[in-house]
């Protein structure tokens, strides 16, 4: 048992990328991390890790060490999982990531529930708008929109989000009120930036089947979505806001969804059109098909079924 103890401090801080950053993964201290590689190099006769004051690299050895256990410490931890699930309700630690505003306005209000549903699982939630590592930050399951979808992960689809162009009435009164989305390029708009990469997210519409971006200019840039919903609700302009996140607001008034109305004349091609908004998608993410255990399976099922299927 020393020697597998051994090899997860190696496997941790390969992956997290420092002994101390694999340390607090494990639950241990920094120090006992260190004498737990120690004594795994001493038992292997080799040295795998050389250790610098800026980073963390594997010798030659410690690569091809690494190669041949890395999975290990994934399998003896499913394994555990499997054992302890057996014939039982779901249980242990579940470790879930998802978006701020995604975790905010619907993951919590959801959770209450499911754990007095399965009472032997012990949720810990990690609430960020970067791209969370599944191996490295101990992730069983992450709710990400579709942009957010990374090569290599398992992914299924839990809703679909009706997404809301909003302003305070005091806005539209001073601005006027856009009835187009081409319209939008005279007024302020409210833009969110992507953590992970820095881009600004896009503002796109379908009209007729078609999905297309009209021409806007940032007025304020922020990278919280929650702190748009406060700018537009104070009047500093126009923003797109999730359902979940407008919901309230918009019930009390403080904030009015725009492009609601049915089909607006479109003068240049001389009929009728209706210019929707584009939705966004959520998926619950996993690492591969054996993360899915049994209380992920519960949290998946609870989930697809708690969520709104209309906004």
């Amino acid at each position: 048992m020393d020697t597998l103890r051994s090899i997860e401090s190696f496997v941790k801080a390969v992956q997290a990328g420092s002994i101390a950053a694999g340390a607090r993964l494990q639950g241990i201290t920094a120090a006992a991390a260190s004498q737990n590689i120690q004594r795994l190099e001493k038992s292997l006769g080799t040295r795998l890790l050389v250790r610098t004051t800026r980073k963390l690299a594997m010798t030659e050895s410690g690569e091809l060490y690494y190669a041949e256990v890395q999975h290990l410490v994934e399998e003896l931890a499913r394994a555990q999982s499997a054992v302890t699930e057996f014939h039982g309700q779901p249980q242990g630690r579940l470790r879930i990531g998802a978006s701020v505003a995604f975790g905010r306005h619907v993951l919590m209000p959801l959770i209450p529930a499911f754990t007095r549903s399965f009472p032997k699982v012990s949720i810990e939630i990690v609430l960020s708008d970067s791209n969370l590592d599944h191996v490295t930050e101990e992730i069983d399951v992450s709710i990400r929109f579709k942009e957010q979808l990374e090569p290599g992960l398992v992914a299924r689809k839990i809703a679909t989000v009706p997404v809301l162009y909003c302003a305070s009435p005091d806005y539209l009164q001073r601005k006027g009120v856009p009835q187009v989305p081409e319209e939008l390029s005279a007024h302020t708009c409210l833009m969110y930036r992507v953590p992970v990469d820095g881009r600004l997210f896009g503002w796109a519409f379908e009209r007729n089947g078609i999905r297309y971006a009209p021409v806007i200019k940032p007025g304020i840039v922020c990278n919280d979505i929650d702190s748009l919903r406060c700018l537009a609700v104070e009047g500093a302009g126009i923003t797109r806001l999730a359902a979940f996140v407008a919901r309230d607001d918009l019930e009390t008034g403080a904030l009015v969804a725009l492009f609601q109305a049915g089909p607006v004349s479109d003068t240049q091609a001389g009929h009728s059109v209706q210019s929707e908004s584009v939705p966004l998608e959520f998926y619950a993410c996993f690492r591969d098909k054996h993360a899915v255990t049994n209380k992920v399976r519960a949290l998946m099922d609870y989930l697809v079924s708690a969520i709104p299927q209309t906004w």
